[in-house]
């Protein structure tokens, strides 16, 4: 890969290896100047939104090279950018299959509104999509919005949730909304609150999980997430502090509906402390019983998906000082029906 400062080892290229047309986004000398959607943003996340499909470790590169520029001068991958800031942003050239991905259709959607106003949205989000593209998945939720609302000048997600996982996802509509909405989660200063259903009895007496949780990748190329108990273990220094509260909320024939509050809000933390506590979430492909799993997919029921659910939300208002929100996600139909299913046995 090279850029406009690298002409002459362009022009040597065979004709194999010619580089690809640029996308429009690439093809010119650009110069942007920041609103009120980008202020307060990074450098480099500004330039990997507005240079789609460009690999990060290019996007580092020019930015080293000093062929972008803010207000005229060399900047840094973590300067953050001002209200009415010019931005340089450099022609980039794309190896032909970047190029090709680049220009992948995104189809738009949107998704059921549980509230919005001029600052955030919040959605409810099926199970089975995933919130942004990447690890394989072309596109996720932010992509399909943006392309829903084109008239929109800033979507961000604020949070995560599993791709498995269905409830309330938040979604920044300003940078300022962001930014005050992260400092919440990262102060833990919002509730979080699931729905999830695992087999057998929960324990009424196991109402805390505080139990750190290590991610790895496993031999598969998978990401993995394990709890680590014994401060012997070799990897316990870096396994980080996870907690989990856990209510039971409805017993059922062989099964548990759980209420499960977060207060830390680590990678598949339900997921692994659930299973940590001897009752695995119904449906969870990675991990729960596979052949539990199977037999519930194809059996009476025909419940195909993982019962976990985001159900409440709770936070302060990015803008409105003293404002509490609180929103509520009512399980989706599949889950409904089957909880009734269980409930007549």
């Amino acid at each position: 890969m090279g850029t406009s400062a690298e002409p002459a080892a362009a022009a040597r290229q065979p004709a194999a290896e010619a580089t690809a047309p640029l996308p429009p986004s690439a093809a010119q000398v650009r110069r942007v100047v920041i609103d009120d959607g980008s202020a307060g943003q990074r450098l480099d996340n500004f330039l990997l939104r507005e240079l789609k499909g460009v690999p990060k470790t290019h996007v580092y590169r020019v930015i080293r090279a000093g062929e972008v520029r803010v207000n005229k001068g060399r900047a840094q991958a973590d300067t953050r950018l001002e209200l009415g800031d010019e931005v340089r942003i450099p022609p980039v050239r794309l190896p032909e299959r970047a190029a090709e991905g680049a220009g992948e259709y995104v189809p738009p959607r949107e998704f059921p509104v549980v509230f919005e106003d001029d600052h955030l949205l919040a959605i409810n989000k099926p199970a089975g999509v995933a919130v942004h593209g990447g690890s394989g998945v072309s596109f996720g939720v932010i992509e399909q919005l943006r392309q829903a609302r084109p008239q929109a000048k800033f979507l961000e997600l604020v949070h995560r949730l599993d791709r498995e996982t269905s409830g309330l996802l938040l979604i920044a509509k300003k940078r300022s909304a962001l930014v005050a909405l992260q400092d919440q989660f990262r102060e833990r200063e919002t509730g979080k609150t699931y729905a999830a259903l695992v087999a057998g009895v929960w324990p009424a007496n196991l109402k805390v999980i505080d139990v750190p949780l290590l991610k790895f990748v496993g031999s598969d190329g998978e990401r993995w997430v394990r709890a680590v108990t014994n401060s012997h273990d070799p990897q316990a220094e870096q396994a980080k502090r996870s907690i989990s509260l856990v209510k039971v909320a409805q017993a059922l024939n062989g099964y548990s509906l759980l209420d499960v509050t977060i207060k830390t809000g680590r990678t598949h933390q339900i997921r692994v402390h659930l299973a940590h506590g001897g009752h695995a979430i119904v449906g969870d492909p990675k991990y729960g019983d596979f052949e539990a799993n199977r037999a519930l997919a194809r059996g009476e029921h025909r419940f195909e998906r993982m019962f976990l659910h985001a159900q409440r939300l709770r936070f302060n208002h990015p803008a409105r000082e003293g404002e509490e929100i609180e929103l509520l996600a009512p399980l989706p139909e599949e889950c409904q029906r089957l909880i009734a299913a269980l409930s007549r046995k």
